[in-house]
């Protein structure tokens, strides 16, 4: 079971990379949006209904599988990516498939995951896993709201 925890959190191993680990995952998000796109069929609505069960189910696994790594590898350890993948996705719920806005969310995603305004760096120490998810899942929200904005503002 071990080794399946290590697969989620590291995102199929993208956590591994020993250069920019949680970049990585967010760009593993754009990636897999991109095939979801043509899973989906060309209607957006079905590429948002299984970007936001992906979330779901991801959310919930990335906490099983953190709170058990934490153990072995320590608090937010940086080979856990599952919670960048997871925000890079909530910043894409409800965007035209265009590539200036798949950009547009990498860059706003990953500008407030190390930003952490507000009351993000607060979540980041609740306990089991729940955590190590909350803050990127915050930034994700943060993400999709400006994002919303440019797209209703002509970007």
């Amino acid at each position: 079971m071990l080794s399946f925890y290590k697969l989620v959190a590291t995102g199929l191993g993208v956590g591994y990379s020993p250069v920019a680990p949680g970049t990585c995952g967010a760009i593993l998000g754009v990636i897999i949006y991109y095939l979801l796109h043509f899973i989906s069929g060309p209607q957006w609505v079905f590429t948002d209904l299984h970007l936001f069960s992906l979330i779901i189910i991801f959310t919930g696994l990335g906490i099983v599988a953190s709170k058990h790594l934490e153990k072995i590898w320590g608090e937010d350890a940086q080979k856990i990516v599952i919670d960048e993948t997871v925000g890079q996705w909530i910043t894409m719920l409800f965007i035209p498939f265009q590539w200036k806005y798949m950009i547009a969310s990498l860059v706003l995603f990953r500008l407030f995951d190390i930003w952490k305004p507000l009351f993000i760096k607060r979540v980041e120490h609740l306990p089991n896993g729940v955590g190590v998810m909350m803050d990127d899942i915050i930034a994700g929200i943060y993400g999709l709201l400006v994002l919303q904005l440019m797209i209703i503002l002509g970007f």
